[in-house]
């Protein structure tokens, strides 16, 4: 994973729709992977604020790291994410979207659904966002925009 051998650390964080998915990211994928990470909870399916757990994510993201949210919709986590200056978040529903993102607005925190997912899709989609490079050129000049 060629973007990885930049970013020290990956986050993650979900609310309690988002919870299963996050733990199977945790030790099917990040783990496998030995992808270097820090989880920001929540550590259960019981009911929480996700705008809580995507602020708690939001301020551990710098240069070095990127973040994976995760909410029942994943709009709510993205809107959330959005909020900091710093963070360009992006909901992704396919491998083409984590990979536009990453590719045209240079996204360094990935939203995801959590309900409902299929692995296989997901691992894909977060394989595509980790591995693709920002293009810059003209890319950078709207992202300075924002």
């Amino acid at each position: 994973m060629k973007l990885l051998k930049k970013i020290k650390k990956v986050c993650i964080a979900s609310d309690h729709a988002g919870y299963p998915l996050k733990q199977l990211i945790i030790c099917d994928y990040l783990s496998k992977k030995r992808i270097n990470f820090q989880d920001f909870g929540t550590n259960s399916e019981k009911s929480v604020d996700y705008p809580k757990f995507a602020k708690k994510l939001c301020k551990k993201i710098n240069k070095s790291s990127m973040g994976i949210l995760i909410c029942g919709s994943g709009i709510g986590v993205s809107i959330s994410a959005n909020r900091h200056n710093h963070i360009r978040a992006s909901l992704c529903h396919n491998v083409s979207s984590a990979r536009m993102t990453r590719k045209h607005n240079d996204s360094n925190v990935i939203c995801l659904q959590g309900r409902p997912f299929v692995k296989k899709k997901i691992f894909a989609m977060l394989d595509a966002y980790f591995n693709t490079e920002f293009e810059e050129g003209r890319h950078t000049r709207r992202i300075e925009q924002l």
